[in-house]
């Protein structure tokens, strides 16, 4: 854990992901076809993986990711979603 200095949380929306083909679908199909989202608006666990950070002392930069069109997804509301959740998870 004294190697990493940033984290990068994205989530994934299971639903589209098992849609998902990685033998024909591009990078730029998945983002249109709404796999990605923020954390706490898809299938990951990210109270686990805080957890463990938590207990190894990590203090630096967590990073949220969420390549989505942003004519399907606004990012203000989603920003602040990811925002919301990962306080509430990060003060428990």
């Amino acid at each position: 854990m004294e190697r990493i200095v940033h984290v990068h949380f994205k989530d994934v929306r299971k639903k589209e992901f098992n849609k998902y083909d990685s033998s024909s679908d591009s990078f730029l199909n998945t983002v249109l076809s709404g796999i990605f989202t923020v954390p706490g608006d898809g299938c990951i666990d990210f109270s686990s993986i805080v957890k463990i950070l938590q207990q190894n002392h990590y203090n630096g930069w967590i990073i949220v990711e969420a390549e989505q069109d942003p004519d399907k997804a606004d990012p203000l509301h989603y920003a602040t979603s990811a925002r919301h959740y990962l306080n509430s998870i990060l003060t428990n």
